[in-house]
């Protein structure tokens, strides 16, 4: 029962505390499933969001849904999600009428403005922890192999994003395991 309220909290908070949405939810919920409960450790969590980014719909469900199924089965998915969407809803009801009223005032512009540095600060954070465990897991060669590799796709060929993503799971299936 602790590990449903776990759950559901830090699911919750990363979800309150994350204002943007998804990108600025990650760090967050990063936090709360590696350090703070060690429901999955840093390679995991990145695979997690590899895979969830490869995938249509938003992020933190994603992610939520995973977690939750990892830690308590059906019902931990329930907790979870419910817990990732539920400050969306509340705050969108209570709060859409105040800031239809407010929206052009130069304090709520500057708020949004100050919060995008933030959120920014947040992901590099997040893409160096990831990025430097890869290093030490597979070696900075094949590290920056892959990501050379997977730079080119995108940027220059064009490819789908998911399509790099899975590429890059059965390299690592193949050869890194």
């Amino acid at each position: 029962m602790s590990e449903w309220w776990e759950l559901f909290l830090g699911f919750f908070l990363a979800n309150v505390f994350g204002y943007g949405g998804g990108p600025a939810s990650i760090p967050l919920m990063y936090q709360e499933v590696v350090p703070n409960n060690g429901w999955l450790t840093s390679a995991e969590f990145t695979n997690v969001l590899a895979l969830g980014n490869s995938l249509p719909g938003p992020i933190a469900t994603k992610i939520a849904s995973y977690v939750g199924y990892d830690v308590a089965g059906w019902i931990g998915v329930v907790i979870a999600i419910v817990a990732t969407v539920a400050p969306s809803a509340i705050a969108l009801i209570l709060l859409l009428n105040l800031l239809q009223k407010y929206k052009q005032s130069p304090a709520v512009k500057g708020m949004t403005l100050l919060v995008q540095p933030v959120i920014a600060v947040m992901m590099l954070l997040v893409t160096w922890e990831s990025s430097w465990e890869s290093v030490q897991m597979i070696g900075i060669l094949q590290f920056l192999g892959i990501a050379a590799v997977a730079f080119y796709f995108m940027q220059v060929r064009r490819i789908h994003p998911a399509f790099v993503i899975v590429g890059a799971f059965v390299y690592g299936g193949v050869f890194l395991s």
